[in-house]
């Protein structure tokens, strides 16, 4: 009788270790992998053939993202003066083509007044493939900017126009995006020339520097002047990250307008939040063709604005750097000073 009980026990004991594990069978086919990794993702993984990267689409884009940052910032790097301040232009096909707008201001730098060497603190941005192979054949510091929903600025952008603002936008964006990284900059539009050194004219007070299309008044820190981003200074802070963002997200109650527009109607608020010193520069030292000075002993840079078309602006450019050389010329036989900025 004990014999009978001690085998039917028995049998007993295996049917349940059986359906327990034909149970767990069944659930580790249906367990999930942790963190999503696929047995063939594991697999080559072990044998070094991916990464987590191919496995992650979202991660590919954030390595990309990654990798155009370093870049930016390794340019920035070799770029910037002692002090982390860079100097930036934009260019597209139509301006970087030879004998156009960027053969004239490169010329300009190299026949100024002491401003040769800024050169070496130039970065040329390139907005489409054929202005940074230009750019490359005459400069060592070009960054190609890339757009990533395929929109085509190669062209000469007609003013106002859909492709013009959305390439000025574009421009505030990276100039954002230097700031976060910690980098100062002066902007430049590449229809300026270069005869000083415009820096010595912007306070070491100043957050941000600005040239104006008419200079009234003689207080410089009097928002009520007309913007011109052709020209910016901006020295990198939290608080001019913080402007830049502001100034951004200001677009959406100006629809259809370019950010120069955009700031003059912003300014007064946005510098009283973000505690940002805004300064406008004298005409007499960025001058332009809306309000055109040009006493060769104090003039900086000159800006081909009030000017419509590439054409009219490069004719008139190439004008002013001719007399400009012919100033320096008569000056030099007479035995003049032309390098100080106030004679």
């Amino acid at each position: 009788m004990n014999e009978m009980k001690s085998m039917i026990f028995l049998l007993g004991f295996l049917i349940v270790a059986a359906v327990t594990a034909a149970t767990s069978v069944v659930l580790m086919l249906h367990a999930p992998y942790t963190c999503s990794v696929l047995p063939a993702v594991r697999e080559e993984l072990a044998l070094g053939h991916g990464d987590l990267a191919d496995a992650d689409p979202s991660t590919k884009k954030l390595d990309k993202h990654t990798s155009a940052e370093n870049e930016l910032e390794e340019m920035l790097r070799k770029a910037a003066m002692d002090d982390k301040t860079v100097i930036m232009t934009f260019t597209n096909e139509a301006w970087t083509a030879p004998g156009s707008l960027l053969d004239l201001f490169l010329e300009s730098f190299r026949i100024g007044v002491r401003t040769a060497p800024l050169l070496k603190h130039l970065v040329i941005v390139a907005v489409d493939a054929k202005a940074y192979e230009q750019c490359q054949r005459v400069h060592p510091l070009c960054y190609r900017l890339r757009v990533a929903d395929g929109a085509d600025f190669a062209a000469e952008q007609p003013y106002m126009k859909k492709d013009y603002l959305d390439m000025m936008w574009r421009r505030h964006r990276f100039q954002a995006r230097v700031l976060k990284l910690g980098y100062s900059f002066v902007f430049t539009d590449v229809d300026i020339i270069w005869l000083r050194n415009p820096l010595l004219r912007i306070p070491v007070g100043a957050d941000m520097a600005m040239s104006c299309d008419y200079y009234y008044g003689d207080n410089p820190y009097d928002l009520n002047k007309t913007a011109n981003g052709g020209f910016v200074y901006a020295k990198a802070s939290a608080r001019m990250v913080a402007f830049y963002r502001s100034w951004y997200e200001s677009r959406k109650e100006y629809p259809g307008d370019h950010e120069q527009y955009v700031f003059d109607q912003v300014k007064h608020k946005l510098s009283a939040r973000h505690g940002v010193r805004v300064q406008f520069v004298d005409t007499a030292y960025l001058s332009g063709f809306c309000e055109l000075r040009k006493d060769f002993y104090k003039v900086c840079t000159v800006h081909g604005n009030c000017l419509v078309g590439l054409k009219p602006k490069l004719d008139r450019l190439t004008g002013v750097l001719d007399e400009w050389k012919q100033f320096r010329g008569k000056a030099a036989l007479l035995g003049s000073n032309t390098t100080s900025l106030t004679d």
